[in-house]
């Protein structure tokens, strides 16, 4: 399989050369050129298999320059010890129509897990491909749990260094411990005054600057992405849509060709753009449920066309969905226009000069066939946190809360109420403080984090992940923070380069 670019639909490359490169030299983002169908039958046969399997299922269909050693050597390394289930990604039931896929069950307590772990194992075959002699410096803007997922898989591999910069006050306390206390010797944190969109910006921005990749290359060094914009981060995520189809079948809520609505908490629209490429592989979705919190210019977007950037930021109790330049829509655009690059050059320029964009009536037409949308106000998170715990006695974070909430509005709206999967994608104990405020009905004591945790614990029974209750003790290691504009100069101190 080939893939391309978004802004340059005459580019032809490997799986590898993507995951190496992260980003085209253009500054478009690579996508496969055609997608590989998976029957019912396919898919009827993944039921039977563990994750792991069903993982080598879908991914050897797109990484077709990898051999069956190395593509189970990449699956084998990642789905082991680290996570506390061995499925994974399993479902829990809230009633007969609605289950939460948990995809928190990693070593950092967030979805990101699911495909950092694998990442830095493709790249270590993937550069061998590639013949690259450089050592490999993974630059991350993070938004809350990305940092610390990639953090955490790339820690003391060979051949690689990683950077992570998160915005200043805008992740969870628990958040930046996890990220600034990391251990390894060829990581590094930094805080950047700003929100998220600040710190994505300079990101790509960085990785576009010949002078800088020329400078890199005196080092003997190149730079690649763990954001989802790398294809290496996003394709893992498809396996978890056809898992939790299977999971669906064998608990007997729908047979193989039964159609399921997929709600997602989405900021940067990568784990959305995921369930939509296991549709187009064939997995019966009916609808994608893109569910935004205050900061809602995806559901803007989707609901209207035009995307507009251009409005207050708000910092929420969901901070790893306070993003207002969605980089992933960049990918649907695409395949929505059908391999349209002049149309997403010029949108992605619109908003880069103006900050918005519009689409044509036509095309937004077709996206509406595949998504629906929605947002949750700030001052919802609670309640919805509140009422799903005492209903059902699940404890969910409050990006997840955004999610049901989002998806109880659809139902009303619609009607529709088949089958659904909504995506849990962290530990409410990564948002404890917020989490206990819910349950309380606002009245948690003045407590610090980890006293916030235990305190969560004896009030829900909900047992404490060891990643949070080891954090306690750990030193915190980076304390560096710097402006959006020195971001570059930041990557070569922290380095020492």
């Amino acid at each position: 399989m080939k893939y391309t670019s978004t802004r340059d639909s005459s580019l032809s490359y490997s799986a590898a050369k993507c995951f190496v490169q992260g980003i085209s030299a253009e500054g478009g983002l690579f996508v496969p050129q055609n997608f590989p169908s998976m029957t019912l039958q396919d898919i009827s046969a993944m039921a039977e298999m563990s994750y792991s399997q069903r993982a080598y299922a879908v991914l050897s269909r797109f990484l077709t320059d990898f051999s069956p050693d190395e593509l189970e050597d990449c699956i084998r390394g990642a789905y082991g010890k680290k996570f506390d289930r061995p499925d994974i990604a399993p479902l829990h039931e809230l009633d007969a129509r609605t289950a939460v896929l948990e995809l928190f069950h990693g070593p950092t307590l967030a979805f990101k897990d699911v495909a950092l772990q694998i990442l830095p194992r493709f790249l270590k075959y993937a550069k061998a491909k590639e013949g690259e002699p450089c050592d490999i410096l993974i630059l991350v803007a993070t938004s809350g749990d990305t940092g610390k997922a990639a953090l955490e898989g790339f820690c003391d591999v060979d051949g690689m260094r990683i950077a992570v910069f998160f915005p200043n006050e805008g992740v969870s306390r628990m958040q930046q411990l996890q990220m600034t206390t990391q251990e390894g010797g060829n990581v590094f944190v930094c805080a950047v005054n700003g929100n998220f969109d600040d710190a994505q910006s300079a990101v790509k921005s960085i990785f576009t600057n010949n002078d800088i990749k020329k400078e890199l290359a005196k080092k003997n060094m190149m730079f690649s992405s763990a954001n989802s914009i790398n294809w290496g981060r996003l394709v893992p995520q498809i396996v978890y849509y056809f898992s939790t189809y299977c999971d669906l079948i064998n608990m007997n809520k729908i047979k193989a060709g039964d159609e399921i609505n997929i709600v997602v908490p989405t900021g940067n629209f990568g784990n959305i753009l995921a369930g939509y490429y296991a549709k187009k592989m064939g997995l019966p979705i009916k609808t994608l449920v893109c569910a935004s919190n205050s900061n809602n210019v995806l559901t803007d977007f989707l609901k209207t066309g035009t995307y507009d950037k251009n409005r207050k930021f708000y910092t929420t109790t969901s901070p790893s969905m306070d993003i207002l330049i969605s980089s992933n829509l960049e990918r649907l655009l695409y395949h929505m226009s059908d391999g349209d690059d002049k149309l997403i050059v010029d949108l992605m320029n619109k908003l880069s000069k103006d900050g918005k964009y519009t689409v044509s009536n036509e095309l937004i037409a077709k996206i509406q066939k595949e998504f629906d949308a929605g947002y949750t106000a700030e001052e919802n998170v609670d309640d919805t946190i509140k009422y799903h715990f005492d209903k059902y006695h699940y404890l969910c974070d409050t990006h997840t809360a955004v999610a049901v909430k989002v998806y109880d509005e659809y139902v009303k709206a619609t009607g529709d109420d088949i089958p659904t999967v909504i995506d849990s994608t962290a530990s409410p104990y990564k948002f404890s403080a917020s989490v206990l405020n819910a349950v309380l009905a606002g009245k948690a004591p003045e407590l610090n984090e980890f006293e916030m945790v235990d305190e969560l614990h004896n009030v829900t029974g909900a047992d404490v992940p060891k990643p949070i209750a080891s954090l306690k003790d750990k030193e915190v290691r980076f304390s560096d923070v710097c402006n959006k504009e020195d971001m570059s100069q930041m990557v070569f101190k922290l380095l020492n380069l």
